[in-house]
């Protein structure tokens, strides 16, 4: 599940499992998810405050099918699997699972985290899996985003130069 002591990108049930060993151990899962497509120092600095309200975090990964519904046809600009492998790589993740709905709902009730994290641009009412977590005892944490950096705005400066 791990590589060289970085984790490995997990299938839903690896991630489901990677949940349990992290509750049965007395830890706190922490969730985050989105499609983190041209990585910024926004989220390195949004990952690493997820990871402070936990001992583990995992991070969902919108499909490239998933985005390309969500997003439109433009996108993404690197495909899923490079984009979990960065992720994966970086010190404040401990496991990444990629998933093919247009939301996060199915993947959230696998792993049933602890805590689940979004940005603060999302309003409370509309945050995909707040009643999963919050049945089971969980909390959503909406997170500040980082202001200035924004995988939409660097795509835009890209192609202005072009």
């Amino acid at each position: 599940m791990t590589t060289e002591g970085r984790p490995a990108v997990l299938s839903r049930e690896e991630a489901a499992a990677f949940a349990g060993r992290v509750r049965r151990d007395g830890g706190t899962l922490v969730f985050t998810n989105g499609v983190f497509d041209l990585l910024h120092p926004g989220h390195v600095r949004y990952l690493q405050r997820a990871r402070s309200l936990g001992s583990a975090l995992m991070v969902g990964v919108n499909a490239d099918a998933s985005v390309r519904r969500n997003k439109g046809a433009g996108r993404p600009i690197n495909p899923e699997e490079e984009r979990a492998e960065v992720l994966a790589a970086l010190a404040p993740v401990d496991a990444v699972v990629i998933f093919d709905e247009d939301t996060p709902a199915e993947i959230i009730r696998a792993v049933q985290p602890d805590v689940l994290v979004k940005g603060a641009d999302w309003p409370a009412d509309r945050i995909v899996g707040r009643d999963t977590v919050e049945a089971r005892g969980g909390r959503v944490v909406l997170m500040e985003v980082e202001p200035g950096h924004s995988t939409s705005a660097i795509i835009e400066r890209v192609r202005g130069a072009e």
